[in-house]
């Protein structure tokens, strides 16, 4: 036992570590509760399901911190990245993904693997013994987030993630509704018009956010407390902040034209991104929710375009609980009070998909790497992933340690290059070139 590694979740982090940790030749068991026990957001018991948007945001490696964590993990021959890229959507300068096949396809890649096997059943209590990686998500189980909490001798710490609805095509009213990416990015056309765009005038702009504001929302259960990630408000909660809110976020009308009425700009724009390849569902951009179902399509039927919709699945609320892990985890992601075990993926406070894969990815290193008595160098904290788990693990104040996606100011700053908004261009370029050919050496160190 104690020379296999045992992951528990099968989510984006702990698919990801699996799969590092089988190919550095570790034999590996997945403990993964579902479809025996299901979750608020999980449809499937597909191993990698994504449960809330279908896009692994910017790919772009030379001006995005997400799109240099792609990158690394590309480099490190991450499964996640691979199928990503073999289940590709257009959606102009993002990686988004056919949601289903991708994860079905994790799902039969790990199960091929000859070092690994999957475990369906729900573990309440942590390990005393063996190599362990937790990696169970936002959704941690109720059972197990509290055997976390005795152990670690804090409350949970908790904010509530909102997942946006998806809208059928054919009920969108193409007469008023267009195909466009913002500025018209990406390579091809199907990429520069891989968003469906409904506008809004003024009227129409100011009656949908009196309507947002008395919509009936989702009541918290007792002791809860909506405590939001803010880069996954839900829009009522964001209309709440002011009227204009939504027009300079997930509503802005900028860089579109519309196709249908070129002459008069909208006030407001709705953005759909493609979710599956055939092109037959859409979800709405920045339109996570707390609204109640029946609410919900009343509200949403009155963005001009969607007044048919119909709706594949309804936006919808649940808790994501996370690790004050400053203070509880080393800097090789162990537990303090229990190094055999490593907490890796979005309950350690990073949020976003690609982030959670990430950790997952250097968990499922790191792990191996302590089976088989070597040592990994400690990723550079001048990498996208170095930058994260740095932050995580000590680089964060633990009295106010919230939920962290990658961005440019987790980085060591750059010698010689200005700051400021002029100077960006030039200083992500700096960043993302000194990340690149410091992951390379840390790579190139474990063979």
């Amino acid at each position: 036992m104690t020379q296999e590694l045992h992951i528990i979740g099968g989510g984006m982090a702990g698919s990801e570590a699996a799969w590092q940790a089988a190919n550095a030749g570790i034999k590996v068991v997945i403990h993964e509760m579902r479809p025996k026990v299901e979750t608020f957001a999980h449809r499937t018991g597909n191993l990698a399901e994504m449960v809330c948007s279908n896009s692994f945001r910017s790919d772009d490696n030379e001006q995005n911190a997400v799109g240099l964590l792609h990158w690394e993990m590309r480099q490190a021959n991450g499964i996640i990245m691979q199928m990503a890229a073999k289940h590709r959507l257009p959606a102009g300068g993002a990686l988004a993904v056919d949601r289903d096949p991708f994860a079905e396809s994790v799902t039969a890649a790990l199960m091929a693997h000859e070092n690994i096997s999957v475990s369906y059943e729900e573990l309440t209590e942590l390990p005393d013994e063996g190599h362990w990686i937790i990696a169970t998500g936002p959704l941690t189980s109720a059972a197990l987030g509290q055997a976390i909490a005795k152990e670690t001798g804090a409350e949970s710490l908790a904010f509530f993630d909102a997942i946006a609805p998806i809208v059928y095509f054919d009920s969108v009213n193409m007469d008023i509704a267009w195909m466009q990416s913002r500025y018209d990015k990406g390579e091809t056309e199907e990429e520069r018009t891989a968003y469906l765009n409904c506008p809004m005038t003024k009227d129409q702009y100011q009656a949908f956010i009196d309507a947002l504001l008395a919509a009936d929302k989702t009541e918290f259960h007792e002791g809860e407390t909506a405590g939001y990630f803010d880069g996954c408000l839900p829009i009522e909660v964001m209309s709440e902040r002011g009227r204009e809110t939504l027009r300079f976020g997930p509503m802005k009308p900028v860089g579109l034209t519309n196709a249908n009425d070129p002459e008069n700009k909208p006030y407001a724009v709705v953005q759909l991104r493609r979710d599956n390849a055939l092109g037959t569902l859409f979800n709405i951009v920045g339109f996570q929710t707390k609204m109640k179902y029946g609410a919900q399509k009343e509200v949403f039927r009155m963005i001009p375009g969607l007044e048919n919709a119909e709706f594949a699945r309804l936006g919808g609320i649940h808790r994501n609980t996370f690790l004050n892990s400053p203070t509880l985890l080393d800097n090789q992601m162990r537990l303090k009070s229990r190094p055999n075990i490593r907490f890796a993926g979005q309950v350690t406070g990073v949020e976003g998909y690609v982030e959670s894969a990430a950790m997952g990815l250097l968990a499922g290193r790191l792990a191996a790497a302590e089976i088989q008595g070597r040592v990994i160098p400690d990723v550079p904290h001048t990498t996208a992933m170095g930058a994260l788990v740095t932050h995580i693990t000590g680089g964060a104040d633990a009295k106010t340690f919230q939920p962290m996606n990658v961005n440019f100011g987790l980085f060591p700053p750059l010698d010689g290059i200005r700051g400021g908004r002029k100077g960006r261009k030039e200083r992500y370029k700096g960043y993302t070139d000194r990340a690149k050919e410091d992951f390379a050496q840390w790579l190139e160190a474990q063979t």
